[in-house]
């Protein structure tokens, strides 16, 4: 028989475990904001790092057979002499380059690039900048007055050491403080009007007979070791913010840097074969000889621009990346 009255209901039983929180939705850091200090690339600035030693290396390497040996000496020589050989004609185009080359010009260039890294607040990438340009600068003409001599090995005239270039220091530093300044998208474009200035630069001293190819040469691993030192210590304040739902990827600066990889080595080689004909070089050499050796010392200079800016810009781009990204 059915009660009249309603069954009281069972309490529930408690749980055995108390209930799991529920998941904390994952918050995703938000690029627009400046990383901690010490979020950068380790990767990166380690091979930024090698890059700088690598420059030096390189640059002892010049020094060594293009100054103390007198079969560098005679190259290089018969390079310069070749430039006697339609000179008039390109000198109306490398004057007027050199010609801005001048302490207010490192002055405007320098003010420039730190006044861009301050206006995007980059604390530290203006101090970067300072670095590279005054130390390239100032280390190009100790080694140059003071710490390197050019032992006469030819019977050349006396005119003393130029290496490295003190006006292709100047163009290189300009240029690449300001790739280190400006935003990421536009860095592959400032990389290559920078390559093209400073190699400007270097070719017109050329044709001035103001320097030989190996001073040319030699600045630009100058300033290649300065910058890269300096993208080896990148504080979190010169790093990159990127916009969210922004790629902080640069699929551009690498297409750029590979064909001005592809450019740099089409000129080396072109430089070899021409010094290859005209080895070993001498003071009976005819003018064809002395001329070839004078396309393959700019050869050269392209080579060497073409490629310390490609490298600079991917070390660039890679340093300025934090490591959360």
């Amino acid at each position: 028989m059915t009660s009249p009255y309603p069954t009281p209901s069972r309490p529930h039983p408690a749980p055995r475990y108390p209930p799991r929180p529920a998941a904390s939705r994952a918050v995703a850091p938000n690029p627009a904001r400046a990383p901690r200090s010490g979020a950068t690339n380790v990767g990166a600035r380690a091979a930024a790092g090698l890059v700088a030693v690598a420059a030096v290396v390189a640059y002892a390497v010049v020094w060594r057979y293009f100054v103390l040996s007198a079969a560098g000496q005679q190259l290089d020589q018969a390079a310069l002499r070749g430039s006697d050989y339609g000179r008039g004609r390109l000198w109306e185009l490398g004057e007027p380059v050199l010609d801005v080359v001048s302490v207010s010009f490192v002055v405007l260039g320098l003010g420039t690039a730190m006044g861009i890294a301050l206006l995007r607040r980059r604390w530290g990438l203006a101090v970067q900048v300072a670095f590279v340009v005054v130390g390239a600068n100032i280390s190009t003409q100790l080694l140059k007055k003071v710490l390197l001599d050019r032992p006469n090995l030819i019977g050349d005239w006396g005119v003393g050491n130029t290496l490295p270039s003190g006006h292709t220091t100047v163009a290189a530093s300009v240029a690449v403080a300001l790739l280190l300044v400006v935003p990421r998208a536009a860095r592959p474009v400032v990389a290559i009007l920078g390559a093209t200035y400073t190699a400007a630069t270097g070719v017109s001293t050329l044709i001035g007979q103001w320097h030989r190819p190996s001073d040319v040469v030699a600045a630009v691993l100058v300033v290649t070791a300065w910058t890269a030192l300096a993208l080896a210590f990148t504080p979190s304040s010169a790093l990159d913010r990127v916009p969210p739902g922004r790629s902080s990827s640069y699929p551009g600066s690498i297409v750029v840097a590979v064909l001005m990889l592809v450019g740099a080595a089409f000129s080396a080689v072109a430089a070899a074969w021409c010094l290859r004909e005209v080895a070993p070089a001498g003071w009976d050499m005819t003018d064809l000889a002395e001329t070839t050796a004078y396309v393959g010392g700019a050869f050269g200079v392209v080579s060497a621009t073409a490629g310390a800016f490609a490298v600079l810009l991917l070390l660039r781009q890679a340093t300025s990346r934090p490591a959360w990204l």
